[in-house]
């Protein structure tokens, strides 16, 4: 019955359904979109009225009659009403673009390690709102595992830390299962606020989100890369309330960064400390992989091996990963059984 009702849809959609954002892929086409995980409402009139890139282009610039919503926050709906009307926007741009569409699309759908049921279900649901005919749930780690190609079938073990914008997982991955795992609200929106923080502790200066994410991306970093390199970095002075610009180093930016890259990496140990003694001889063999947006802070591969004494590899295109997973999944139907999750709907109705 599984495979009959897949193979009545001609296309299928995959989401990646990301705090910081949502990337979509098509059956035979890969990824198409890829956008913030952002929502803008005009409260007077109760309407969205910009929704990924074009709200983005909003933040710190808003007027009080338009509100920033954020659906997803920590990796799971915060805002559901919001989240469905987001996905909705981007079936109806795909819907637009492929006119061979003759049905309501299935879906597959990453979702955290660590989700509850109301939250499975709430996925499943928003996702029926915008469009979708059938849901399929799948672990955003399992999915970022197969996207980076590690051997999930096999009976070894695989290491894989997937840092996104809300949260960062950490699993081990044997025979289609996922062994052990530590699931952190911590990642590269903690990374950025880390930066804000430290502006204000040592410089007096109240900085945006923006500026944050640019000095994180330009010269962030975990371990020392050589050559110090600095940035300007623009405020409101916290004492004038005047606009105040200042340098700021590689060296004082990994400052700000030290006491979350500290829990990522002593998370990442704790891990290792309670995994099966054959699975962390395969992870010393095999290596440690990252992936998602955090991964991309300079130096975290070695700052992580430096601290496990394991060889650590950073993914190929390490933010699609589970997209990539997830694409592969549309095609794989054995895969897609394998690693399959129960629907939140149908054990309410078994129940």
């Amino acid at each position: 019955m599984f495979r009959k009702f897949l193979n009545r849809f001609s296309k299928k959609i995959g989401i990646d359904l990301g705090t910081a954002n949502t990337i979509l892929c098509l059956q035979d086409k890969g990824i198409i979109i890829r956008e913030p995980s952002i929502v803008a409402v005009n409260n007077r009139l109760d309407q969205i009225i910009a929704v990924g890139e074009d709200a983005r282009k909003m933040v710190g610039k808003n007027p009080a009659y338009i509100t920033l919503a954020y659906p997803l926050v920590r990796g799971v709906i915060s805002d559901f009403e919001v989240t469905e009307k987001m996905l909705k926007y981007f079936f109806d741009k795909i819907f637009q673009e492929n006119l061979n569409f003759t049905a309501r699309p299935s879906v597959i759908i990453g979702i955290p390690l660590d989700v509850t049921e109301v939250e499975k279900k709430a996925v499943e649901d928003a996702a029926l709102g915008a469009g979708a005919g059938k849901v399929f749930l799948v672990e955003e780690i399992m999915a970022a595992a197969i996207g980076a190609r590690l051997p999930v079938q096999d009976a070894s073990g695989s290491m894989l830390i997937n840092m996104g914008g809300g949260k960062t997982e950490i699993a081990v991955i044997s025979l289609h299962g996922v062994v052990i795992w530590k699931s952190l609200k911590i990642a590269g929106e903690d990374l950025s606020k880390n930066i804000i923080q430290y502006a204000r502790d040592h410089f007096n200066l109240l900085i945006g989100e923006k500026i944050a994410e640019q000095i994180k991306i330009k010269v962030g970093s975990s371990h020392e890369q050589g050559e110090s390199i600095s940035i300007e970095m623009r405020g409101r002075d916290l004492i004038t309330g005047l606009p105040r610009e200042i340098m700021i180093n590689d060296y004082q930016v990994r400052e700000a960064l030290a006491s979350t890259v500290n829990q990522v990496v002593d998370s990442i140990k704790s891990v290792l400390e309670i995994t099966p003694p054959e699975l962390v001889a395969d992870i010393y063999e095999r290596g440690i992989i990252l992936c998602g947006g955090g991964s991309l802070l300079r130096g975290i591969e070695k700052t992580i091996s430096k601290e496990t004494e394991i060889p650590v590899r950073i993914a190929d295109d390490p933010t699609t990963c589970t997209i990539r997973g997830i694409n592969l999944l549309l095609d794989d139907e054995k895969l897609l059984e394998q690693v399959l999750l129960p629907s939140a709907n149908e054990e309410k109705m078994v129940r």
